[in-house]
C-alpha cells in the first residue's frame, strides 16, 4: 500500500491498535513456545510467527456481534475478540480457567459469547460451519458477518469447495481468508495445485477474490473492512488470499528441514512487525519510543497472564464431563 492510501484509510489510532496486537501475538506465542520447550505444555504447539498480520488484520474491523471461525494460526484474532493472554496460557496448561475448562490443552479455542467458533485439527472443517452460521444470519435477517480462515492446503479439501459454492450461490455474509504460507505441513504449494494463485479457485464459484501481501497488516485491515462491509450490506462473500511465509515448522516439534534456508532468509526481512514499524515511521504515526512503550505494555500483559494461569486450578474430575454433550434443557 502507498502512504497516501494508508493515511486516507487507516487512522493513527487504528494502526497503533494493529501494531499492539502484532506485538502481543508475537510475544504471547513466544512465551507459549518457551513453556512447551520447558515441558510445561503437553501435546502440539502451533504458532503464527511471521504470519500474525493476517488474523490481526481481519479481526479488528469486525463488530462485537460478528463471528469468526478461525484455525490454529489465528491467535491475533482470539486476542482481539477478547480472549486474554491468561486464558490462552490456561488453555495450554489444561487449567479450569481456560476457554475449554481443561478439556483441551491446545489452541482449539472457542467461546460463542465472544463470537469465536471452536475448531478441530482438520483444516477447512471450519469453513462449512462458518457458511452455516452465515446462512442462519441471513435467514434471521440479522446484519451479522462471519469471517473464516484456513491455510493453502485447506483449500484442496472438499469441504472448502462445498462451503465456497453454497456461500456464493446464496450470497451469504461470510468472508473467506486463505493464509497462504506456502506449505501444507511439508507439501509446497506447487505440489498441491496447478494454479499459480489460490485466489483463482474463487472464480469457479463466481466469487470475487483479492490477493494481498500477507505481511502488511494495514493492507489486510483495509481489504477485510471492505469485504465485511460488503457482506453486511447483502453483497455476498469475498475470498482474500494472503501471501505470507511460515517461518517455522508446522508445529514446534517439526524442524522443517524441507524448507530451503534461502527462502526463510528472503522472508525474514519481510517480517510483519518490521513492515508495520517502517510504515508507522513513514506516516509520522510513531517512533522508536512508541514501539518500545507498546512492546513493554504487551510484555506486561503477557507476564500477568502467565502468572494468573499458573495460579489457576486444574479441573476436578466431574468437570471433564460438563459441556461435552448438550442437555435436554439446552436443546429445548
Amino acid at each position: 500500500m502507498d502512504l497516501s492510501r494508508i493515511a486516507g484509510e487507516v487512522t493513527r489510532t487504528d494502526y497503533l491498535h494493529l501494531y499492539y496486537y502484532l506485538r502481543l501475538t508475537r510475544g504471547l506465542e513466544t512465551r507459549i513456545t518457551a513453556l512447551y520447550r520447558q515441558g510445561r505444555i503437553v501435546g502440539g504447539c502451533y504458532t503464527s510467527h511471521g504470519m500474525e498480520a493476517v488474523s490481526v488484520g481481519y479481526a479488528l474491523p469486525l463488530e462485537s456481534r460478528d463471528v469468526i471461525a478461525p484455525y490454529h494460526r489465528d491467535m491475533g484474532a482470539f486476542l482481539i475478540r477478547g480472549i486474554t493472554p491468561g486464558e490462552v496460557i490456561a488453555q495450554y496448561l489444561g487449567k479450569r480457567t481456560g476457554p475449554t475448562k481443561g478439556k483441551d490443552g491446545n489452541v482449539h479455542i472457542g467461546d460463542l459469547k465472544r463470537g469465536v467458533i471452536g475448531f478441530v485439527s482438520h483444516l477447512a472443517d471450519n469453513l462449512p460451519v462458518a457458511t452455516g452460521a452465515a446462512l442462519a444470519f441471513q435467514i434471521r435477517g440479522e446484519p451479522r458477518v462471519v469471517v473464516t480462515n484456513t491455510g493453502d492446503g485447506g483449500t484442496s479439501r472438499g469441504d472448502f469447495h462445498e462451503a465456497m459454492n453454497l456461500a456464493a450461490v446464496r450470497k451469504l455474509p461470510v468472508v473467506f481468508f486463505c493464509n497462504n504460507n506456502q506449505y501444507a505441513y511439508s507439501t509446497p504449494l506447487r505440489y498441491q495445485m496447478a494454479v499459480q494463485d489460490v485466489a483463482d479457485r474463487a472464480k469457479a464459484y463466481g466469487m470475487p477474490a483479492e490477493i494481498l501481501d500477507g505481511n502488511d497488516v494495514a493492507a489486510i485491515y483495509v481489504a477485510a473492512r471492505r469485504a465485511i462491509q460488503k457482506a453486511r450490506a447483502g453483497g455476498g462473500p469475498t475470498f482474500l488470499e494472503c501471501k505470507t511465509m511460515r517461518m517455522h515448522g508446522h508445529s514446534e516439534h517439526d524442524p522443517a528441514k524441507y524448507v530451503p534456508q534461502a527462502l526463510l532468509e528472503e522472508w525474514k526481512i519481510k517480517d510483519p512487525i518490521l513492515k508495520a514499524e517502517a510504515m508507522l515511521k513513514a506516516l509520522g504515526y510513531a517512533d522508536e519510543a512508541d514501539f518500545q512503550d507498546i512492546d513493554a505494555r504487551a510484555k506486561k500483559e503477557i507476564e500477568a497472564g502467565v502468572e494468573w494461569a499458573e495460579q489457576s486450578p486444574l479441573p476436578e474430575g466431574p468437570e471433564t464431563l460438563e459441556g461435552v454433550f448438550a442437555t435436554e434443557e439446552e436443546v429445548a
